[in-house]
């Protein structure tokens, strides 16, 4: 019974439609999948404008970019909360100097094809939008109110070396600490 489901299970992931997407960013710039191909790695943080472990890891992500899309890896952020007005979110971008796209995702497709669940949260992604690694930024946020001055695990740019190296990530998943990402239900 139970090789009768991981089968079922298996044959239905082989057949799963690819990941396909057609989604504006906060200064109306259309992205879709197809961006993936030219790159090795892409990398989506998952945030949004009112939640201040996310809004601390900004700048981290930012440096993170620098280091990285010069070795062909993509970044977007996801807007997650969709009851924020997409001029909020706009600002916001402005604001944190976003330094690679704020991507709005008006039914969490992003969310939903990595399985996304707090905010921050990054998942790395293969060209091909297979799911290589969903978790955290680092460990400098242990808990809630309990912070570390630096990390001591820099888990997304050991998972980023490791794709770029042609080697598995370290760990696929991660704990990641911060706000409940509110699914709407599904179109």
């Amino acid at each position: 019974m139970r090789l009768a489901a991981f089968l079922l299970l298996s044959a239905a992931a082989a057949f799963a439609a690819p990941l396909s997407f057609q989604l504006r960013d906060t200064q109306g710039a259309l992205h879709t999948q197809a961006e993936f191909a030219a790159h090795k790695a892409i990398v989506l943080f998952f945030t949004t404008t009112d939640c201040p472990i996310a809004n601390s890891y900004v700048p981290e992500m930012n440096r993170i970019h620098d280091a990285y899309a010069s070795r062909s890896v993509l970044f977007y952020a996801v807007q997650t909360d969709l009851t924020i007005p997409e001029a909020d979110v706009a600002k916001y971008a402005r604001d944190f100097r976003y330094t690679y796209p704020l991507l709005l995702d008006p039914n969490q497709q992003l969310v939903r094809w990595t399985g996304a669940s707090i905010t921050p949260q990054v998942a790395i992604l293969a060209p091909d939008g297979k799911l290589l690694y969903l978790g955290r930024v680092d460990n400098r946020v242990a808990d809630f109110g309990k912070q570390r001055l630096q990390p001591t695990v820099i888990d997304l740019r050991d998972s980023l070396d490791a794709v770029l190296a042609g080697k598995p990530v370290p760990h696929a998943t991660t704990k990641s600490v911060g706000c409940a990402i509110t699914l709407k239900s599904a179109p």
